[in-house]
Order: structure tokens, then sequence, then C-alpha cells
């Protein structure tokens, strides 16, 4: 049974992504345009989640968000992927929301989660259908590829179905965010693993869309910690509570990113008002 998960008011403390609260979307998009290379140098809002940008996102246009930001409505975010089962990984939606009306000030943010324990990604294709309908979203963010890597299952179909419906959501007007499978050194040679990662990378690329590459950030954040990915990893292959901040952090950082980098929407035509009749005579 999918359910609707209820967001709080007042989702999450004051001390979530502190940078961005203080910077705004503003200094940190500046930031952000100040590299050559698109933010390669190590960015992020808090000391903990801070990756370099080359192992963090690949940005790309999000012109359905961009419109929602310049026209100042409700920037509506349908969350799919994980699980909206009771315990730590329920609170990702809510962090998220906080993190992007951190990211993005000024903007009324609209999360609506969907997530299913061990939901592969011809299954949340399925759905799809019936949660754009319900949802109504701007954006889709997409956790994907991790229990089909668990499930073994073949990559090239995994790819498949990710690319059909990533095409059929665009083909509705409707932004994607992709987020890759998670990492642990008990994955990082598993061949099969690798590619279903790399199937996701691949399709962004192909759909010209925005990816979290969350596989190489939590490489990056486990190196880093003399506690490895015990410090963001927790029991039954799911991330702690750290994790799933800095998670919504990169999400966030990603999204703020790529709005950034999208040209504004076209002025929408004045209609032109039709001369009167003349009363003389043709």
């Amino acid at each position: 049974m999918v359910r609707r998960m209820a967001v709080p008011q007042n989702p999450a403390p004051a001390r979530l992504m502190p940078g961005l609260r203080r910077a705004g979307a503003g200094a940190l998009l500046l930031l952000l345009a100040g590299s050559p290379a698109g933010a390669q140098d190590a960015v992020g809002p808090s000391l903990e989640c801070r990756v370099p940008g080359s192992q963090l996102y690949t940005v790309a246009t999000l012109p359905a968000s961009k419109v929602a930001l310049t026209e100042k409505h409700a920037l509506r975010i349908l969350a799919v992927g994980g699980s909206a089962a009771p315990g730590a990984s329920a609170s990702y939606p809510v962090r998220l929301e906080s993190a992007l009306e951190h990211a993005l000030p000024q903007v009324d943010v609209v999360m609506e989660h969907r997530g299913l324990p061990g939901e592969i990604a011809s299954g949340a294709a399925e759905r799809l259908r019936t949660l754009v309908a319900e949802a109504d979203p701007d954006l889709v963010v997409w956790q994907v590829g991790t229990h089909d890597a668990i499930a073994r299952v073949d990559p090239g179909a995994f790819k498949d179905a990710l690319d059909d419906a990533v095409a059929w959501l665009k083909s509705h007007g409707i932004d994607v965010v992709l987020v890759d499978p998670l990492y642990t050194a008990s994955v990082a040679g598993d061949a099969d693993y690798n590619r279903i990662v790399d199937s996701v990378k691949e399709v962004a690329a192909k759909q010209g869309i925005p990816l979290v590459r969350r596989f190489e950030a939590l490489r990056y954040l486990a190196s880093r910690n003399e506690k490895g990915e015990s410090h963001i990893l927790g029991r039954q292959f799911r991330l702690n509570d750290l994790g799933l901040r800095c998670m919504a952090e990169h999400v966030a950082l990603t999204v703020a990113a790529s709005i950034g980098q999208t040209p504004p929407p076209a002025p929408k035509a004045t209609p032109t008002a039709k001369p009167a009749p003349s009363d003389s005579p043709g």
C-alpha cells in the first residue's frame, strides 16, 4: 500500500545546511558559476558532507523547476525510491524539503515521498503514471538502482526501464534528477553492481538530466573518515542519520546548481488586440 507522507510545518532544525541559510542561493550559485568546470572544487554546505563537485554531481537544465521559481509558485517535488517505512530513512524527504528551502529562499517547496522497501526500477516505472497524476510534480527526484543491483537485475533491462521512464516524465514536462546507488566497500569491486551504477550515469547523460553521484560521494566521505563507511551507513545497507543529511544536502545542491544554469523561460506572448471594424464602406 502506498502511503502519503505528511510533512510537518517545521520539518528540520535550523542547523541544517547552515552555509546555504547564511549565504542564500544567490551566493551559492555565484560560487558554482565561478568555477570554469562547473564547481569542480570542493563545495558543500557542511564540513561533514563536503565532496568535490567532480565526485558529487553532474548538472543539467531543469526548465519546469525554473518556471516555478520565475513565476513564484510552489515547487512541487515527488521523491521516488528508498523506503517510506518508519525509521531513519523516513526523515529523508523532510530533510530534503528543508535543504531545498534553504538553498532556494523565497520558494515554497511542496514535497511528496513515495517509496517502497526493495522496489526495483521497473516496478517504480509502472507506478509513475499514477504517482504523477496524484502529485502533479514539477520535479521528480529518483533514488534508483540500489535494490536492482542487490536483486541482480540484468543491467540492460534495468537501463531500458529507467531510460523509458525518464523519457516519459520529460515528455510530460516534468524535470528529473537521478540519485545513483549506495556505496559500501563490500560492493566497490562488484562488476554487476558497478554496471548498475554506470547505467544510471549513462541514462542521465543520454536524457540530459542532473545526476547526484551518491556512489562516488559516499566513497569519498568514507575515505576521509577514520571510521570509514560506518559513520554514514547504518544497518541493512541503509544510510544513518548523517548519511541521510548528506544526501539531502547533495540533492539540494545539485538542484540549486542546475536551476542556476537553466535559462529563464521565454516571456509569454501578449495577445495582439484586433483592430476595430471600420464603418467606412470598403
